[in-house]
């Protein structure tokens, strides 16, 4: 693609930053067939090529944000499914939050629209003042109805997807001791959202690692991963949050051998994987920040290097495994969560359109509830056509707007794996413990000795 920025623009480190990417586009539209708002739309800009064209005008024009480029690069998911596709490799991931960064600054939204993102910057990183907004949303609850005929759909939309008062104080903390000799430490993520609404999620994690020796480290600093405030546009807080992780965290790693920082939310892993690029030139924290990036895996790419051994539980479960986006798309980790369920003994069905977003995509099924409401029944559709007894994913955004629009129980892939290989039950599969049965020891079924 052509740009125009000037000598002058060129200075600027974010638009030269800009211009390489956007030089490496072909217009070949390969990324409209994959990417979800085109395919529900059918408008070229909202599409990532059609989007690429705004923002290109919009930084080399220098002025403010209009509100069609605002609109359009709202809609995005920052599914990342285009990059997939990409034959080029353009980096849209980037480009795009140089746009929304960009528009933050300079465009002018709606006083609702304002208050609206605000609200959630300053709630959902932060899981105290989460748990009380959830508490007061219960409250609020019988009213989104009236507040989504009345124009009001996004917090109609927060209403909706907020969980019962009571689902916010039961779960399992997540402590447990390594099993027999102590064969490496990790740093586990907590998270934000997921420590509020799933900490089962931290809980089967601890357990499924302590077992096979590990020591799991919780760094009493570190908060949320900063991918929520950046894909709104607020760089800077963003950045101000990862710092805060990257102190923390090298606390641990000066303080011995450390094998991996392992995240179970697929969104947090995206974005500390990409803290090099988010902390570059930045003194103190780029050196520390790459080491910490190359050190981070999600769950699922840790265990998918070690023999797990036989289950000691097995199924006939019919599990439909989804792959949020930020796990396919954003780390490129597809097949391990698969193979893991498979070896714990459970059947794994393939979901048609895997590739396309749930409509979760952060704060996405929030901001903009209408496209996140048609992509949700669009993949549950395609779900219910492979006839599961469970869903499972990896992500903790992905398992909330599933488990909105279905019946169907939705769990973190390593609830599972914990379960088979001898943890609890998760919460939600009850109904189900009677289709699952314990492996006998082999030492019981061997013949006595004459």
């Amino acid at each position: 693609m052509q740009t125009r920025f000037t000598p002058v623009q060129l200075e600027n480190d974010r638009l030269t930053e800009a211009n390489a990417i956007l030089r490496k586009c072909v217009h070949c539209g390969l990324c409209t067939a994959t990417c979800p708002t085109y395919v529900l739309l059918g408008d070229e800009r909202d599409s990532p090529r059609g989007r690429i064209y705004l923002i290109k005008d919009m930084l080399e024009s220098g002025g403010r944000a209009s509100p069609e480029v605002t609109h359009h690069v709202d809609r995005c998911l920052t599914c990342l499914s285009c990059m997939t596709t990409c034959p080029s490799g353009v980096d849209y991931m980037h480009l795009v939050d140089i746009a929304r960064q960009h528009i933050e600054k300079s465009g002018r939204r709606s006083i609702r629209s304002r208050m609206m993102r605000r609200v959630l910057a300053m709630t959902l990183p932060y899981p105290g003042r989460f748990r009380l907004g959830l508490l007061a949303a219960a409250l609020f609850r019988p009213l989104r109805r009236l507040l989504g005929k009345a124009g009001f759909g996004e917090l109609a939309a927060m209403l909706e997807l907020a969980p019962a008062p009571w689902a916010l104080f039961g779960g399992r903390r997540a402590q447990a001791a390594p099993a027999g000799e102590i064969r490496g430490r990790v740093i586990m993520l907590e998270g934000c959202a997921q420590k509020v609404l799933r900490p089962d999620i931290n809980a089967a994690t601890v357990r499924l690692l302590s077992r096979m020796g590990y020591e799991v480290v919780t760094a009493r600093d570190a908060g949320c991963c900063g991918a929520l405030v950046q894909h709104m546009g607020r760089e800077r807080k963003a950045i101000s949050q990862a710092r805060r992780n990257v102190d923390a965290w090298w606390q641990i790693v000066s303080a011995g051998p450390l094998d991996a920082i392992v995240i179970n939310a697929s969104g947090c892993g995206t974005m500390v994987k990409d803290y090099g690029h988010l902390l570059k030139g930045r003194a103190q924290y780029e050196r520390k920040a790459v080491h910490i990036a190359a050190l981070t895996k999600d769950i699922s790419e840790f265990l998918a290097g070690f023999d797990l051994g036989p289950p000691k539980r097995w199924s006939s479960l019919r599990i439909a495994y989804h792959s949020a986006c930020s796990m396919q798309h954003g780390q490129r980790v597809s097949e391990p969560p698969r193979e893991l369920l498979r070896k714990a003994g459970f059947a794994v069905v393939e979901i048609p359109e895997g590739h396309i977003c749930c409509g979760s995509a952060g704060t996405y099924n929030l901001l903009q509830p209408e496209l996140a409401g048609r992509l949700l029944d669009r993949k549950v559709g395609n779900i219910a056509l492979v006839k599961p007894d469970i869903i499972a994913t990896g992500n903790i955004g992905c398992i909330t707007q599933l488990q909105s629009g279905t019946a169907i129980p939705v769990v973190h892939t390593v609830e599972l794996l914990d379960w088979a290989y001898g943890g609890p039950c998760p919460r939600g599969l009850e109904q189900l413990e009677d289709r699952v049965s314990d492996v006998p020891d082999p030492g019981v079924l061997a013949p006595a000795a004459e």
